[in-house]
């Protein structure tokens, strides 16, 4: 009764379900006239797509004006995804992770410009490429460091035979994965170019412990999420659930041979066992809610104000990086880059810009965007692809960004309240 008190006072109503909806797809949260656009998108994308269950969070202003659960958290068992619910967010790990490595700069235990592997002290192998110890910190947040797992592959899902290899237990932990790759010839010079590296941002995870003394869950909870307030993400397990946390469904239930648990060896269902969820803590690892992510995204709104890290940081966070990852050959600022943890797209030297992060696994799907009108979202699925083989996060983001345009009046409350 309180809380349908505290709805009508605040202007709309805790409804389970709306005129016209599919039944088959529950709908939790708190219903508003005023962004109906997101409730019809989600309900037809996810019919359309035959996607199990997804969250959406939307915030304006910095403040929660959004959140709503769709779909089954577990159709088996018939849980309906609620708002709060946590997911796997996969890459959208990268920006918290960068943000980090940020604050220790402020902090003075690190700089752009040192090399990780001297920080971890590690030493190199006689013969290891002399290119190694030119990585710098600033290379690896703008995945510019050398490794193109295009051009060779992704070692953070090569555990079991880097394992092998290491003579160690599968699967290989994070500092197996580095020792392992000190043995190997990048894919080009560093600072080159730009290619995403799921193995740069995991030694940034283990510079964190190292300048910390603490474990990288650890850290980024004490500087980066108590400042804001975000109290239930954590890094997630491989082969369990946590609580409030979705179960995750692949596409086509496919199976690969599980590379940890007892069944190691055996066939496993791709999002429980066929990779290590936990060796790819720093860039690929939490589980979080859609509303604790756009809190996350919000707190970089007004740089002055922003209890995490400075203004100065901010700006190095959404910069655009030198040469040509930054640049074209001409010399002409390219609009569309990556920052340090961020996508950006900024046209020349604009104040304003977008910037956002898409996150991937079997079983997951992920995007949270943050546009230049004050406007921040994050919509989280409980599976990939749909049928057709298609990324849900890439699918779904220009609906939503359609949504956003047809809104004619925002909601005056703060859901983070």
């Amino acid at each position: 009764m309180r809380i349908m008190l505290l709805a009508f006072l605040l202007g709309f109503s805790p409804v389970p379900s709306e005129a016209g909806q599919d039944p088959k797809i529950p709908v939790t949260g708190c219903a508003d006239a005023d962004l109906a656009a997101f409730d019809e998108t989600m309900l037809k994308f996810l019919a359309d797509n035959q996607v199990p269950g997804a969250s959406l969070a939307i915030a304006k202003d910095g403040k929660l004006v959004y959140a709503r659960g769709f779909g089954h958290a577990d159709p088996q068992l018939g849980l309906p995804v609620e708002p709060h619910m946590r997911f796997r967010i996969a890459s959208i790990s990268k920006p918290i992770t960068a943000v980090m490595i940020l604050r220790l700069i402020e902090m003075g235990l690190l700089k752009l410009d040192d090399n990780p592997f001297a920080v971890l002290k590690i030493m190199l192998p006689a013969d290891a490429d002399p290119r190694l110890q030119k990585i710098t910190i600033r290379h690896l947040l703008q995945h510019t460091g050398g490794w193109d797992h295009k051009k060779s592959f992704d070692p953070m899902f090569r555990s079991a035979f880097i394992a092998k290899e290491q003579q160690v237990q599968s699967p290989a932990k994070p500092i197996d994965i580095i020792h392992f790759m000190t043995n190997r010839r990048l894919d080009f010079e560093p600072g080159e170019r730009y290619a995403y590296s799921n193995f740069g941002y995991s030694l940034l995870g283990r510079v964190i412990e190292k300048v910390t003394g603490q474990s990288y869950e650890a850290a980024v909870q004490k500087h980066v999420f108590d400042p804001i307030g975000i109290k239930h993400a954590q890094l997630g397990e491989t082969l369990a659930t946590a609580k409030n946390e979705v179960r995750y469904f692949d596409e086509k239930s496919r199976k690969a041979k599980a590379v940890l648990g007892p069944d190691r060896g055996k066939p496993a269902p791709l999002p429980y066992g066929a990779w290590c969820l936990e060796a790819m803590d720093s860039h690929g690892g939490w589980i979080a809610s859609a509303p604790g992510l756009v809190r996350f995204a919000s707190a970089f709104d007004h740089p002055e104000r922003c209890k995490v890290v400075n203004a100065d940081s901010i700006k190095i966070m959404f910069a655009r990086p030198a040469g040509l990852p930054g640049y074209d050959e001409e010399g002409m600022p390219r609009d569309l880059y990556y920052g340090c943890g961020w996508q950006v797209h900024r046209k020349g030297d604009a104040a304003k810009f977008n910037a956002w992060h898409a996150g991937a696994l079997a079983g997951t799907s992920t995007e949270l965007v943050r546009r230049s009108d004050g406007v921040c979202w994050a919509v989280l699925f409980n599976t990939r692809r749909n049928a057709k083989n298609q990324e849900l996060n890439e699918l779904i983001a220009p609906h939503l960004q359609q949504a956003v345009n047809q809104v004619k009046r925002w909601p005056v409350r703060n859901l983070f309240d």
